[in-house]
C-alpha cells in the first residue's frame, strides 16, 4: 500500500503545482479584462482602434485555462459541489466507500468518455492548424487541447483519491500529507 501512497502523493503534487498555475492565471485575465475594458473606452476617447480580438479571446482563453487547470486541483481539495446530506453525518469508513463508488462508477468513467469523445475533433483542430473565424483571433487547437489536459488531470486524481480512500478503508495509518483539514473534508 505504501507504493500506492507514494503514487498518490506524486499525482497529489503534480495537481497541486497546476492548480497553483492556474490560480496565477486569475491575475492576467483580470489584468487582460481590465485593459479590453479601457482600451475600449480610451480608444473611443482618443479615436482609436486600441481593442483587438486576439486580446478578447485572450480571455476567453486564460478563463478556459483557469477552469481546465483547476479542475483536479479543485476534486484534490475537495471542493466540487455536492450534495453531503448524509455524508457529512458518516464515519470515515462510510465516507471512503461512498467516495469509492463516486470515483470508480461516475468520475473515471465520465473522464473517459469525455477523453474518448473529444480526442478526434482535438486531433482534427491540430491538423487542419485551426484559427478563429473571427479577424485577427487566435488559433483553436492548442486550447481545444486542453480539454484532453484537463480530464487525464481530473482521472489521475480520481486514482490518487481512489487510493487514498482504500488506504482509510484498510486502517493504513495517513502521512501527514495525506491528511485533510476538517474544514474541507467535504467527501466526494
Amino acid at each position: 500500500m505504501e507504493f500506492w501512497l507514494t503514487v498518490a502523493r506524486w499525482i497529489d503534487r503534480l495537481n497541486e503545482g497546476i492548480g497553483r498555475l492556474s490560480t496565477g492565471l486569475v491575475l492576467i485575465l483580470v489584468g487582460v479584462g481590465v485593459w479590453n475594458v479601457l482600451a475600449r473606452y480610451l480608444g473611443q476617447y482618443i479615436q482609436q482602434n486600441l481593442a483587438s480580438n486576439a486580446l478578447i479571446e485572450i480571455q476567453w482563453y486564460l478563463f478556459a485555462l483557469i477552469f481546465f487547470l483547476g479542475a483536479a486541483y479543485t476534486l484534490k481539495h475537495n471542493g466540487h459541489v455536492r450534495v453531503d446530506i448524509f455524508y457529512k453525518n458518516w464515519d470515515r469508513r462510510k465516507q471512503a466507500i461512498a467516495n469509492l463508488i463516486g470515483i470508480t462508477c461516475f468520475l473515471l468513467p465520465f473522464c473517459f468518455l469525455v477523453l474518448y469523445f473529444s480526442w478526434q475533433t482535438v486531433l482534427q483542430s491540430w491538423l487542419i492548424r485551426e484559427m478563429s473565424p473571427d479577424p485577427g483571433g487566435l488559433p483553436r487547437y492548442p486550447i481545444k487541447s486542453m480539454v484532453l489536459v484537463s480530464f487525464s488531470l481530473l482521472i489521475l486524481q480520481g486514482i490518487s483519491e481512489g487510493i487514498k480512500n482504500l488506504a482509510r478503508l484498510k486502517n493504513h495509518p495517513p502521512a501527514p500529507t495525506d491528511l485533510i483539514p476538517e474544514e474541507e473534508n467535504h467527501g466526494l
